[in-house]
């Protein structure tokens, strides 16, 4: 069975903008790698720009992976185009009452999640992990009435979100049989780590990250001390 993972892009977009944030384009990269081949991912509320230059950075992906497009509709205008009822669809939201479980695979063919990037931007203009509290990215989304389920307590990036989304109703796989490894640490020399305020799904002792990442959290650290 083909599961669609549905990326609604929650923060304002500005039009101007030529190209998404690079750990955005990063997260979204690993979304369509972490669903499978046979999965599918549909990025939605992406202004035209930052939508063009999504496509065009997926596009270049050499690596196997689930097939995608890229929207400005928002999720009710594609489930309205598409003509998918809405209890087909299950938000992943950390507030709901009902775990997500494997029989879940029987219940829904779209998993949706609100995407607002962990990250801020710093007044020198670069973003920069941060954001505490973290915000509520599914409030709005709530509000609309889709079913929904949540991946226990603690929260985890977008990209991770979606990766144990797939192994739970795809793989069969119970949420408290996945490795996961919270808040890592993620060290780039004797002098200069950076803790992450999230959980990952581990790869033995390492996080799994998005391609890129561990080099644009190195370079980022490294710009918060230039003065």
């Amino acid at each position: 069975m083909t599961f669609t993972y549905v990326i609604e892009h929650m923060e304002e977009d500005e039009t101007t903008l030529k190209s998404l944030p690079p750990w955005v384009e990063l997260e979204y990269a690993h979304m369509i790698m972490l669903a499978g081949i046979n999965g599918r991912v549909e990025f939605t509320h992406l202004s035209h720009n930052s939508g063009s230059s999504l496509d065009a950075r997926l596009a270049s992906i050499s690596e196997r992976a689930a097939s995608y497009q890229v929207h400005t509709k928002s999720i009710l205008e594609l489930l309205e185009q598409k003509k998918i009822p809405i209890t087909r669809v299950c938000l992943l939201d950390p507030r709901a009452q009902t775990v997500l479980a494997p029989e879940d695979g029987k219940s829904f063919d779209y998993f949706l999640f609100g995407y607002i990037p962990p990250y801020s931007l710093d007044h020198s203009g670069n973003y920069m992990p941060g954001d505490d509290p973290p915000r509520d990215r599914t409030s709005e989304l709530r509000q609309l009435g889709f079913p929904a389920r949540h991946l226990g307590p603690t929260q985890m990036t977008t990209d991770t979100a979606l990766g144990v989304t797939k192994r739970v109703v795809d793989d069969k796989v119970q949420l408290s049989a996945i490795p996961y490894i919270d808040f890592p640490t993620i060290t780039f020399n004797a002098k200069e780590s950076v803790e992450m305020p999230f959980r990952y799904i581990s790869n033995g002792k390492e996080p799994i990250l998005p391609p890129g990442m561990r080099e644009l959290l190195h370079e980022d650290l490294n710009k918060s001390f230039d003065f």
